[in-house]
Order: structure tokens, then sequence, then C-alpha cells
């Protein structure tokens, strides 16, 4: 080969530093990175919400301040030279960087937040009751609760961890407890004579607190089913039914008084603790539901999120009021 016709490597010279008034826009070096990435000005064109034209002048504007090309532009296609090579490397480190430092100082001064949703249920009777202990480890951090029986979208809605209520046979997500039921009550509609609470056969002479049934949610609303079938009570007809829509109101009419009530544990435990509820009779049964901790894929990024989940499994195997052994039911 002809050492004369031979196409000279570029090397880089070695000068002294150059004015920051000649180094490029950081507007072109990003069309520069975007088109050095793709080999395309038209999908870096795509990528900046610009017009292929723009790219390619953007491109020219460099290789004019720099006096060399960055790029061969070969029928439908681009391809890097030395130069662009250099160019790219550089480029690329100086954005990671800059992009780098802009997240670290947006993290300091953003709000720490974490966002939650679960069942009305469990944010009213488990969850709220214990929020202080977290709130108070954890300083700063605003907390997001999203009560609702609705079934949300985590990535959708922004949220960073739910708790869900479903059958232990579809549970997603870490486990954080089963659920075990029997009846509560006030302690003041214990020991009436005229109406006694001491045996499941005297339920026929009180009013039961029971959930509203829907076509969709029938198959976790059916509070009582469970305990009355391993009663052998399945058929029981009592003096009176109150309905909710929403388990805590249940709960909140059973403390005053106005009925028996299921009560799904642990939810409910710390009533049973502090005396507001009682259960009258034993026979405990296992539900086959439960609760598990689903982590949305933002909670990686997220430490105080990741702490939730943390906070949340370790309240769940806290000591709670003892109960019957659970029966489990088909």
């Amino acid at each position: 080969m002809r050492t004369g016709n031979a196409k000279p490597s570029f090397t880089a010279p070695l000068t002294g530093a150059i004015p920051r008034s000649e180094l490029p826009r950081l507007d072109l070096l990003r069309s520069f990175e975007a088109a050095a990435r793709t080999l395309s000005f038209t999908l870096a064109a795509k990528e900046l919400f610009l017009t292929q034209s723009a790219v390619s002048r953007q491109i020219q504007q460099i290789e004019a301040g720099l006096g060399v090309p960055l790029f061969e532009r070969r029928h439908r296609a681009l391809v890097l030279t030395e130069a662009g090579q250099v160019l790219q490397r550089a480029v690329v480190d100086c954005l990671e960087r800059l992009r780098d430092a802009t997240a670290r100082v947006r993290a300091s001064t953003q709000l720490r937040q974490v966002a939650i949703t679960t069942t009305a249920g469990f944010a009213s009777l488990w969850l709220i009751p214990r929020l202080e202990r977290f709130t108070a480890d954890h300083p700063g951090v605003d907390v997001r609760v999203s009560a609702t029986n609705e079934l949300l979208d985590l990535a959708r809605t922004h949220i960073d961890v739910a708790v869900r209520f479903c059958r232990v046979s579809d549970g997603v997500g870490q486990p954080l407890f089963e659920e075990t039921v029997y009846p509560v009550c006030a302690p003041q509609l214990l020991g009436n004579p005229v109406k006694p609470l001491q045996t499941p056969a005297d339920l026929v002479q009180h009013t039961l607190l029971a959930m509203m049934e829907t076509p969709q949610e029938s198959a976790l609303n059916a509070d009582w089913a469970p305990w009355l079938n391993i009663m052998g009570l399945p058929e029981l007809r009592t003096k009176n039914t109150l309905r909710f829509t929403q388990y805590s109101d249940a709960i909140a009419a059973a403390v005053a008084g106005q009925g028996v009530a299921i009560g799904r544990l642990p939810l409910v435990a710390w009533l049973l603790r502090d005396g507001r509820l009682v259960a009258p009779f034993g026979g405990t049964a296992a539900s086959q539901r439960g609760y598990f901790v689903v982590a949305a894929p933002r909670a990686a990024c997220n430490p105080d999120a990741q702490d939730f989940v943390r906070w949340l499994r370790a309240e769940a195997e806290a000591p709670v009021v003892a109960s019957a052994p659970p029966q489990v039911f088909s």
C-alpha cells in the first residue's frame, strides 16, 4: 500500500486550555450525543423534539467550530469519525456527571414522601393507630394514605406501596398477615338476661352488623359466612341487620353498642385489648384471606418507602391480643 495515499488517523492535539467561550453550547452537545448514540439525525430529532434539519445544522455548527468532521455521511447511514468518537466519550461522561449532580441537588431539596394505598378498613383500624410510630422515627417524611377499596394502578397514581386485601391463594407481593374472624360487640351487650349473648344461637335476638355485598365484591364482603359455617348456623336469621359500605363503620357501630359485628383479626385486636370490644363466643375461623404488601418499582428509588415496607412487616410481627386457634373452613 502506498503510504502517501493512506488516510491519516485523528490525533487530538495537546494544546493549552480552550477558552470557555469557544466550547460548544450544551444544547448542541445534547444533539450531538443523541445523534452519535443513535447514528441517525432523524432519530435524534425525534428524541429531542426537533426537526431533522435542525439537528443536522447543529452538528454542522459544532464541526465548524472544531474544524473537523464528526460524522461520515454515507448513503442512509452515519458513522462517527475518530474525532467524533473522542468527543462522544467526553460528552457522555460530562452529561452523566451533570445528570448525577442534578439528581443529588434535586433530591436534597425535594419533599421526602411515601404514598400508600390500602383498603379503608385496614387504614382506619390497623394502619392509622400505628402510624405515629413510623412518623416519630422518620421526621420530615410526608406520608400520604389513599384509603380506598378500588384497586389503584401504582404507576399511574404515583404510589409507592400498596397493602392489598385478597384471598391467600391470590396473594401477590410480600405476605403481611392472614385474617381470622369471630364475633365482637360492646361489653354492655353481655349479661342481659332478657337478650342473652352466651351462645352463637343467641344471635337471633340481636342486630347483626354486616357489610353490603355487590356482585363484584360479594366474595370478600361475605364477612359473617365463614364463622357461621364453622358454627353450623349458615341459615341464621337475626332480629335485625345493619349493613355498611365500610368495615370501619360496622366496627364503630359495634363499639357504640348497636349490634354484633364480625371481628377481623388483627385489625380489631387493639379494640379488644383496650376493652372497647369483647368476643362473646369462642370459635375463631381462618377466613383464608390476608393482607399483602406490594412495592411499586418507583419505591426502589425511595429509601423512605423501603423503610415503610420494613416498618409494616415489623408491626405485623409484633404481639397482638391472644385468640383461640383458628379453624380453617373450605
